[in-house]
């Protein structure tokens, strides 16, 4: 079993109640645009962290986390990528990273858009995109996904509001 809090798009606001939510977490992935190299120390101090950069993030966040994830975890095979897009429709590199590896999940960030769905159309995949926990963005509510992988299952999936938007 093991417990996965899902954020992104941080853009250099750590919220401190990510440590609350997260904190029975076995795991963090935090799906790019980190915004500054304290927010992924922060994480990593915190949890056993995965990661992968956003359009936003510079050099140093470049070379602490890649691009592309793809890893196991509880059976699953788990893709993460920034602009992932959503079913129906997967920017190009997205998509080929999609056919190339067949996920079970696809994990990603970018639209600030909370989502949580599966596509029929690449094997049912189940798409996550944690909408944005920063404070930058047109989003008016911050959110998070907190869930647990167990033996090729998924349960206790939440979404979890943080406060409005300043």
């Amino acid at each position: 079993m093991l417990r996965i809090g899902l954020l992104s798009d941080t853009h250099s606001y750590l919220d401190p109640a990510v440590f609350i939510h997260f904190a029975e977490c076995d795991e963090i992935w935090h799906a790019g645009d980190w915004g500054d190299l304290k927010t992924v120390t922060a994480l990593q101090d915190f949890k056993p962290l995965v990661g992968v950069y956003g359009n936003i993030d510079g050099k140093e966040i470049r070379q602490e986390v890649p691009l592309y994830q793809c890893f196991e975890r509880e059976g699953y095979k788990i893709s993460m990528f920034h602009i992932g897009g959503k079913p129906g429709y997967y920017p190009p590199d997205a998509k080929a990273l999609v056919l190339r590896d067949k996920p079970d999940i696809w994990v990603c960030g970018h639209s600030h858009i909370l989502r949580v769905s599966h596509d029929p159309k690449f094997n049912n995949l189940l798409h996550l995109n944690p909408g944005a926990a920063g404070k930058h963005g047109f989003q008016k509510v911050r959110t998070l996904l907190r869930f647990t992988l167990e033996d090729k299952k998924i349960h206790s999936m939440q979404a979890i509001e943080l406060n409005s938007v300043k």
